[in-house]
């Protein structure tokens, strides 16, 4: 007896306890759930009973360097439907294609769907969303969205770039610092039921987002427009294939303007070939010609190699390396250095680069920066070409000394041209100036860099003076002159490469100038590039002027006073120089105290040739 009550204690106290395990656990877990899990499950309920739709997020706006909007992100209206609450017939699609240009068959699609949500059309324009709003069709509904806008249209294009429906970067500035442009963006929050299906719009929420953080470009939007037209005008006088121009304050490295033909506008951009979004400047390179002549000379001089008083036999026009004969447009004898830039000679130029040698002009060229990358903050960029000297036999060195065995983009001759207007030393290429967050503070702040000296400053002050000979009477680039200015520069035409039959084509050349004003003090690098212009091809002849213009124009818009008096126009009779059958113009002789104009000499010209300088002149 005594054991049996014993037994039952036992098991009372194994039941006690099993209960009090239990309860123990239950506790346990329902603190867990309650305390530890309640944000968990308090999203999971919330998930049930709502459903969030994403939304486009606001991009930060990009400004040119004087604070002008050339990317903005606006507010538009884009349509969405709740297909339960819809009557899908043929009429309603009708109705709304018509108003969203879009066909019957895809809205009859949606409005048949069985999800909660559908999107009709995103980011609708103006004219869409109220004729929308006048069909007043329950079930369909509004929701604001961030669109990217451009408002100068097709100024700036290929350096800003677009965006797509998302709204991501896809080319340019939008894509090299889209993580920080791209702001987080809002929420649409619906109700549903039970069963998932949408309650009624009133009760839904829109949770807002953060703007992206603004950019703040070197580009000055007036100079851009100014490139930019006067680059169409020229592409489209010249029938040229394409065009670039470059435009870089030689002080600081900064990009005032990158313009590119053909362009295309950014607000339409899928109506365009997608080559013609490319930022020419710096994802094509060419062979550069004549224009890499003040590279050579300025190694040269640096080196000690040449002095400037030298005379330099180029051998009457004509010499034989390595089994090839390079050739001098006109026959020349004793040339100076300066004659040899001015006259754009390729024998004085094979022989210079003869007494430099492999080894230090290769260095030079990598100094000055061609054959690799400039590290601007736009993607596509390449690297040029420059063989190393181990591969250059004569021949190669007589064809680079004079621009051709060689690649370059326009960007990389823009920046090596500035560091001979800049005392030597090479800046480093930059658009971005600063990266500006929604309240105000600076994430981002560019400093000018220096990236090396690549000559002495009494050297790069001789080349500038042999290039502003260059732009006086005599020279390839007389057509570059800009009056009440002195002007340094070089001209350059190139033959291209025949794919075909792997040798130079005959009638296919790009032809260029590169050169800073003012010469004293310089403000401005431009660099003038046209590809496979028709008819007189020549550097001097077409983008010299196309220099001018915009020069000429862009210094008096940054206010930069005349240093020289200006005078009429004095140009020298036709072509001396291989680069630029220079046309004539007219001389003005004093006779009685009046100015009067002196027939041009047509000596040598063609038919079409004396129309043209008649045509200029005013002559009938």
């Amino acid at each position: 007896m005594e054991n049996r009550e014993k037994w039952m204690r036992v098991r009372i106290r194994l039941i006690g306890f099993c209960f009090i395990l239990a309860f123990g656990f239950i506790v346990a877990r329902a603190f867990q759930l309650q305390v530890l899990g309640q944000e968990t499950w308090r999203e999971k309920a919330v998930r049930q009973h709502q459903k969030t739709i994403a939304l486009t997020p606001q991009r930060g706006t990009i400004f040119d360097r004087n604070g002008e909007a050339m990317a903005v992100s606006v507010e538009v209206d884009s349509v969405y439907v709740e297909p339960t609450k819809v009557d899908a017939n043929r009429q309603t699609a009708k109705a709304l294609a018509d108003a969203l240009s879009m066909s019957t068959s895809t809205i009859r699609g949606k409005l048949k769907s069985k999800k909660g949500f559908v999107w009709l059309k995103r980011q609708v324009s103006p004219r869409e969303s109220d004729l929308v709003r006048a069909l007043d069709i329950d079930g369909v509904n509004f929701i604001k969205e961030h669109r990217r806008y451009y408002p100068n249209s097709e100024i700036g294009a290929q350096v800003i770039g677009f965006t797509g429906l998302d709204p991501r970067g896809l080319e340019g500035l939008e894509l090299a610092f889209d993580s920080r442009i791209l702001g987080r963006g809002g929420y649409l929050v619906m109700e549903r039921d039970a069963l998932g299906r949408g309650m009624s719009s009133a009760g839904n929420e829109v949770q807002g987002g953060e703007r992206g953080n603004d950019l703040y470009l070197t580009l000055d939007k007036n100079l851009q427009y100014i490139a930019e037209k006067e680059l169409a005008r020229a592409v489209s006088e010249a029938k040229a294939k394409s065009g670039t121009v470059v435009v870089l304050d030689p002080r600081t490295g900064a990009v005032l303007a990158m313009a590119g033909q053909p362009d295309y506008n950014p607000n339409s951009f899928h109506n365009y070939r997608p080559k013609d979004w490319r930022n020419r400047a710096l994802c094509d390179s060419y062979e550069p010609g004549s224009t890499i002549k003040v590279f050579l000379m300025a190694a040269a001089l640096n080196e000690g190699v040449i002095r400037t008083g030298q005379r330099i036999n180029c051998e009457n026009g004509s010499i034989e390396v390595s089994g090839k004969i390079v050739h001098d447009h006109r026959p020349y004898n004793l040339l100076t250095p300066e004659e040899i830039i001015k006259f754009s000679s390729n024998i004085g130029s094979y022989k210079i680069g003869k007494a430099l040698e492999r080894d230090r002009y290769y260095n030079y060229l990598r100094d000055f920066g061609f054959g690799r990358k400039t590290d601007i903050e736009l993607p596509g960029e390449v690297d040029g070409l420059v063989h190393k000297p181990s591969r250059w036999f004569d021949v190669d060195l007589a064809a680079i000394s004079f621009g051709q065995g060689l690649t370059v983009t326009p960007l990389q001759l823009a920046t090596a041209t500035a560091a001979i207007a800049n005392g030597g030393y090479l800046m480093s290429p930059y658009v971005v100036e600063r990266v500006v967050d929604n309240f105000g503070q600076t994430q981002m702040f560019r400093q000018p860099q220096i990236r090396r000296k690549v000559i002495a400053g009494d050297i790069a002050d001789q080349v500038k003076e042999m290039m502003v000979k260059v732009t006086e009477k005599g020279g390839t680039g007389v057509l570059a002159a800009v009056p009440g200015y002195r002007v340094a520069g070089k001209t350059g035409t190139a033959q291209k490469v025949d794919p075909v039959t792997g040798g130079y084509a005959i009638d296919k050349v790009v032809s260029s100038f590169v050169g800073f004003a003012p010469a004293d003090d310089p403000r401005l690098v431009i660099l003038v590039m046209l590809d496979e212009p028709k008819g007189n091809a020549y550097g001097g002849l077409i983008a010299a002027p196309v220099f001018s213009k915009i020069a000429s124009q862009a210094l008096r818009y940054m206010k930069v006073m005349p240093t020289e008096k200006v005078k009429r126009p004095v140009l020298n009779t036709i072509a001396e120089v291989i680069d630029t059958p220079i046309e004539p113009q007219l001389n003005d002789i004093n006779l009685q105290g009046s100015a009067m104009p002196q027939m041009p000499d047509f000596s040598g010209m063609s038919y079409r040739q004396v129309m043209q300088v008649m045509q200029k002149s005013g002559l009938n």
